[in-house]
């Protein structure tokens, strides 16, 4: 029997509390109408006997206190709302909880914001993890030591899981499922909740908004003016020397504001424009592809998968079924 502990922080998601609960309690059922013993012990857990959530909207209570559970195998740490900071100094006493159920063998898993309560911890210090996409920024400045993977559904290294966005979680809940029963298992899991196994990207789903947070001026007005002006063409050299700053020393603190360097942001603020392009509008692939200033449709087709991980043909059959049904090619 494997032990699944899910935390019920203050400020928590309730879907994400409620969601892996009905989960795990479906596989029992699938495993028993198989023939098969139940596996999963799921309980929630929480520094409260009822924690109210959303405004008081929801209330939840938990089957155990957390100084009451002397061992688990799976802690689930569901997603948050509101402010990181003040989120974490309410849920600081599951920190100790969860860095000592660790060391004792138990395996952690963040869905989606989570991953700032998980971060906390300091297991994730010098190991991958992933976030929603909104929040990669306001990570990557509290947690430094943590590597932020951009786009990725699920990250693992050593029993510490994490998940990307919203809905994303599905994803995760199925990768354990799979890794604590098998294959068929997950399947017919993923299929009940219609939930598109094995998918590891949220790129297709991701805003770019430049990295603002920063306190280097000439670096914002330089975002401005890439904005501005992206489907023009200029260089590095030339972007530099118009704001009268050394290429190297411009491309350093550029790098060092936006974690981005100049040209991956100037690729992500074109491909920003042409998926709003091609979600709203019928133009073609390629007079997009000149309203952001390509010319060449090779380099623009792999600029934009590898920043959406899709091409634009699929992308604009996505999201503009408009589009589509009019026949743009």
């Amino acid at each position: 029997m494997k032990h699944v502990s899910i935390l019920v922080p203050e400020t928590a998601v309730i879907e994400a509390i409620a969601d892996p609960r009905y989960l795990f309690s479906a596989v029992n059922q699938f495993l028993a109408a198989g023939g098969r013993e139940p596996l999963f012990d799921v309980q929630l857990v929480g520094l409260r006997k009822e924690v109210k959530l959303e405004g008081s909207i929801y209330s939840v209570h938990t089957d155990l206190l957390l100084e009451d559970l002397a061992h688990t195998d799976l802690i689930i740490i569901p997603a948050l709302s509101g402010d990181m900071k003040m989120a974490l100094e309410q849920n600081a006493a599951f920190i100790p909880w969860i860095i000592d159920q660790h060391k004792k063998g138990a395996e952690v898993a963040s869905l989606c914001i989570g991953a700032f309560l998980f971060a906390s911890t300091g297991l994730l210090n010098g190991k991958k993890c992933s976030t929603h996409w909104s929040r990669f920024n306001e990570f990557r400045v509290m947690f430094p030591d943590v590597e932020i993977v951009d786009g990725s559904i699920i990250t693992e290294e050593k029993g510490l899981y994490s998940s990307g966005g919203a809905n994303s979680y599905w994803n995760l809940l199925i990768y354990l499922v799979e890794k604590y029963t098998d294959r068929a298992t997950a399947i017919l899991a993923a299929k009940y909740f219609a939930v598109e196994i094995d998918r590891d990207s949220q790129a297709a789903f991701m805003l770019f908004s430049g990295q603002r947070s920063h306190e280097d001026g000439e670096i914002k007005k330089a975002q401005d003016y890439i904005e501005t002006n992206f489907a023009e063409r200029f260089t590095v050299d030339q972007l530099a020397e118009h704001f009268a700053i050394g290429r190297r020393s411009f491309e350093r603190r550029f790098k060092k504001a936006t974690n981005n360097t100049v040209v991956e942001y100037l690729q992500r603020v074109k491909m920003e424009a042409a998926k709003r392009s091609f979600e709203t509008s019928r133009k073609n692939i390629n007079e997009v592809m000149f309203d952001v200033g390509y010319t060449d449709t090779k380099t623009f087709r792999t600029i934009f998968k590898k920043i959406t991980g899709l091409t634009p043909i699929e992308y604009r059959n996505k999201y503009n079924k408009q589009a589509v049904m009019a026949g743009a090619v």
